[in-house]
């Protein structure tokens, strides 16, 4: 005896084709499609879908540009030795730097205000901006203390500024960021007496100068492992300042901080220095454009984090780089940096493919939220728009069975005959799908009701089912 056949439950991905109507092999039950219907139905889903996109897309942050310009400083100086660090590690996240050198901060500064410049990024010593200038410029970080060192010729210890006054003293050239900051510091300590000028020689030409003794004294903002400072501390004759005053100068001028030099910090063999030396010091800043791409800052300050994060002569590890205030506003992209952290998924995948990501779901994710329930909601409108042909019928069906029920005399009789036989003939060349068409059938049926209604006909009607809702 053969087993029965048992027949499978259609899938939920059967049903939803038997109720759109559309073909399936094998299914004789889905032989029809209302394509005028359908289509509409997807296009009214198309814009929705496309507008939510469009919205969507108005959030994405353009992608961040492979490259961008840094202007430095002086090949052998420390900006350009930092920015090189920089480099060097944003090349491994397939961002190129290209390393512009300059004559200091305010060349730097120029650049950065100069749109034409193409520089995005500048190292820029603190104290070198104009008070009564605005500056479409933000600060990323502060990244390090860069000391003010002040070498002078004398066989006694001067711990006074004004004891300059009167010397033969190297400040930098006009212009650079040194030669402002010397001029201040030594303003407020009356070391400048009218009729002396400064000198512009700075760097290793000031040194030999201030060593073969024609110099009296050489002002410097340079780093601690800058080849000119540890020339000069270790260079018999020459003394370093230690400043009474530092404390004083630091609360004078907001963008100093006083620091302090350890006794044989730079050498503890030879004992350099031989004391405790109290200096002043710049603070040095990453500055950028305001319209710098946010995705750049966050991977740019990663590396500055790597470059000046570790302990120095005047910090301690993990101080900078860090938000402080200074000369320019702290960007808000930076500011969520040192408050969260890199990005989420930059912490586990290269930059590239974090920002890809991140960008996409700005998109995916509202477009995800739009998608399920128009999904959920295109075949309930297909069966509507579908169900919408024959349910019109039955408006035009219900005004002639209330027009028999006021009892019509002959003419009015045929009239509404012939409007029953307009109304079937109207349902019979509606086009449906073959799913629907027990909803034709029981038009029908409705409609040889009231006919016989009319008539007055003796034969009892088949009993039908009340048309859906």
């Amino acid at each position: 005896m053969t087993a029965p056949i048992t027949k499978k439950p259609p899938t939920l991905w059967l049903r939803l084709l038997r109720r759109l109507g559309l073909r399936r092999k094998n299914d004789v039950e889905a032989t029809e499609v209302s394509y005028r219907e359908l289509s509409i139905v997807t296009l009214i889903a198309a814009l929705i879908i496309g507008a939510a996109f469009l919205i969507a897309y108005r959030f994405v942050r353009p992608a961040p540009p492979g490259t961008f310009v840094i202007s430095t400083g002086n090949e052998a100086g420390a900006y350009h030795l930092f920015a090189g660090r920089y480099r060097d590690l944003l090349a491994k996240e397939k961002i190129r730097v290209e390393l512009r050198p300059s004559s200091g901060s305010l060349d730097n500064l120029k650049r950065l205000m100069d749109a034409e410049s193409g520089v995005d990024v500048a190292l820029v010593q603190g104290g070198v901006t104009s008070p009564d200038r605005e500056y479409d410029l933000v600060s990323l970080a502060a990244l390090y203390y860069e000391p003010l060192w002040i070498f002078y010729r004398a066989d006694d210890n001067l711990t006074l500024l004004g004891r300059l006054s009167g010397k033969r003293i190297a400040a930098g050239p006009e212009g650079s960021g040194t030669r402002v900051l010397v001029t201040n510091v030594l303003q407020a300590g009356n070391a400048l007496k009218p009729g002396v000028p400064l000198y512009p020689l700075t760097g290793m030409a000031a040194a030999e100068a201030l060593i073969a003794g024609r110099l009296d004294a050489a002002l410097f903002v340079a780093a601690p492992d800058a080849p000119v400072v540890q020339k000069l501390l270790k260079t018999p004759g020459i003394r370093l300042m230690s400043l009474s005053h530092a404390e004083a100068l630091a609360r004078r001028f907001p963008y100093l901080s006083a620091v302090n030099l350890p006794r044989g910090m730079i050498d503890l063999g030879a004992d350099i220095p031989s004391s405790n030396v109290r200096m002043v010091a710049a603070t040095t800043h990453l500055v950028a454009r305001t319209d710098f791409h946010p995705a750049l800052v966050s991977v740019l300050l990663q590396a500055a984090t790597k470059v000046h994060g570790g302990a120095g002569v005047f910090r301690k590890a993990g101080e900078f780089p860090a938000i402080r205030e200074g000369d320019f506003p702290i960007s808000e992209d930076a500011q969520r940096y040192f408050k969260s952290g890199p990005p989420f998924l930059q912490r586990y995948m290269p930059f590239w493919l974090a920002n890809l990501l991140e960008r996409m779901l700005v998109l995916i994710v509202p477009l995800i939220a739009v998608l399920i329930p128009v999904m959920r909601i295109m075949p309930a409108f297909y069966d509507w728009r579908v169900k919408r042909k024959i349910f019109c019928w039955y408006g035009e069906l219900k005004r002639v069975e209330l027009e028999v029920r006021s009892k019509p005399d002959a003419a009015d009789t045929a009239r509404l005959l012939a409007r029953l036989d307009e109304i079937e003939d109207g349902v019979d060349a509606t086009r449906v799908p073959l799913t629907y068409w027990d909803y034709v059938y029981t038009l029908r049926g409705h409609i040889q009701m009231v006919r016989g209604r009319l008539t007055n006909s003796t034969v009892t009607p088949v009993a039908l089912p009340p048309p859906p809702n």
